[in-house]
């Protein structure tokens, strides 16, 4: 029994699931005494511009994701160099297109949510789209070759780094910019580090070569990760410009800082977990789909694991919300803490659908995942609509707003949350499962 015990953490996924869970914790525990000190220092209006910023900056993030990295991690050895070159300025072309696009967005966002002191913030939370490709390549190439504890390392790095300026900022009065200014200062660190621990370099000018290549690939990562960040950024966008008191004309964004607080003390730890999981599984599932009996074990091994890990932690965070939340955070939010325990919840089928995604993608199916995607995506826009508009919809609120308090809109929205993650997450992960793996006694031994 022990030496089938060290046989299974010994494995090279466990060990890249360990070290990225290791780097994860580590954030955390710092992102921790972080929030605690933002959450005192900061007002429910700063976090709510915050939230604004942050999610923008996703957006534009996930434009990113044209398939460069997957479609690297893929590939055969003998064009792996030829399509590192052409990635490398692929990912320049990108970058700058977002820095800019991201710039102009700023104006109209502002407009849209009354708010000018967003433009700013917006602009200068693009600078690190200047950074990044330096080091692209580099990073991918130490994922395809499973040596994730460099990455794991670096992300700690500049975690630590970005912590402690953002608790010192946000101690000197600095408001939103504590949430915008660090991620920047931090992000020289990567290309230092992936310049040391990898030998690719740049042996070619600019060439347009296999860009049909990549973005033919990775047209449909593209469209699930932006249909996947519109999901986990939704709520934000309306809560915030729907969400209303007309006598108060900054309610909606000190009523978005509440729900981005109890949405990122809910879910952002396991979200740790869930990224670490991620992270490993697709160069773990590629590396064996050649051989469908042994990509079947690999693939279920990950459920179980996912099973073992997020599961309990998810349950016993959400269960405790009531008296942490208070303790570590101040009085004063509360009124977060049903939204702490709703979304927090809504963690538990997550990263089986994510499993179930990586799957797809490894057998080259990818095109499968992003129409799942369009449709869990307009289930997900139709029950949030639905949550931030009960009283145009006729719904009688003045029960919601007796049994749930005078935050009645934004506990709606997290149950609508946590409604949809629990009814379709895990019907999408049963039939993926059953496509690529048709169903038998076999299988059903190994879940």
């Amino acid at each position: 029994m022990i030496n089938i015990i060290k046989k299974k953490f010994s494995s090279q996924f466990i060990r890249n699931v360990g070290w990225l869970s290791i780097s994860e914790i580590i954030y955390r525990v710092l992102r921790l005494g972080l929030v605690v000190i933002i959450a005192r220092f900061l007002s429910r209006h700063d976090y709510g511009l915050g939230a604004i910023v942050m999610t923008v900056r996703e957006f534009s993030i996930t434009f990113a994701d044209v398939g460069i990295a997957a479609k690297i991690i893929q590939a055969e050895e003998e064009e792996l160099e030829d399509l590192c070159n052409s990635a490398y300025w692929l990912s320049w072309v990108v970058f700058l297109s977002l820095f800019l696009i991201q710039s102009i967005a700023a104006f109209p966002i502002a407009w849209f949510y009354k708010s000018p002191n967003l433009i700013l913030p917006i602009i200068v939370s693009g600078l690190a789209y200047l950074i990044w490709p330096l080091s692209t390549i580099q990073k991918t190439l130490i994922q395809r070759e499973n040596r994730l504890k460099v990455i794991a390392i670096t992300n700690s790095l500049q975690n630590l780094t970005g912590s402690i300026l953002s608790a010192i900022f946000a101690v000197s009065g600095m408001g939103v910019w504590s949430l915008v200014l660090p991620p920047i200062l931090a992000a020289p660190m990567e290309p230092l580090i992936y310049y040391r621990a990898h030998p690719w370099r740049l042996n070619t000018g600019f060439t347009t070569k296999n860009w049909g290549q990549i973005l033919k690939f990775g047209k449909n990562l593209l469209g699930v990760s932006l249909l996947r960040t519109l999901r986990n950024n939704l709520d934000y966008l309306l809560v915030g410009r729907f969400v209303v008191n007309p006598g108060d004309p900054e309610y909606g964004i000190q009523e978005l800082g509440l729900y981005f607080f109890g949405f990122n003390a809910g879910l952002g730890i396991s979200l740790s977990f869930i990224n670490a999981i991620n992270s490993a599984i697709l160069p773990h599932l590629c590396a064996v789909r050649s051989e469908l009996s042994e990509l079947k074990k690999s693939y279920f091994n990950s459920l179980k694991t996912i099973r073992a890990t997020i599961v309990p932690f998810v349950i016993l965070q959400s269960s405790l919300a009531h008296i942490y939340v208070p303790i570590v955070f101040g009085k004063k939010w509360q009124p977060a803490i049903p939204i702490v325990v709703l979304i927090c919840l809504s963690a538990i089928p997550r990263p089986f659908a994510d499993a179930a995604s990586q799957l797809l993608i490894a057998v080259g199916k990818p095109h499968l995942d992003l129409h799942w995607n369009v449709l869990f995506t307009i289930l997900f826009s139709i029950a949030i609509l639905i949550g931030v508009n009960l009283q145009v919809l006729g719904v009688d609120t003045s029960v919601l707003s007796v049994h749930l308090g005078e935050h009645w809109q934004i506990i709606v929205v997290a149950i609508s949350v946590l409604l949809v993650h629990l009814v379709f997450l895990p019907l999408f992960t049963l039939w993926a499962t059953r496509y690529v793996f048709p169903k038998s006694k076999k299988n059903e031994a190994l879940l």
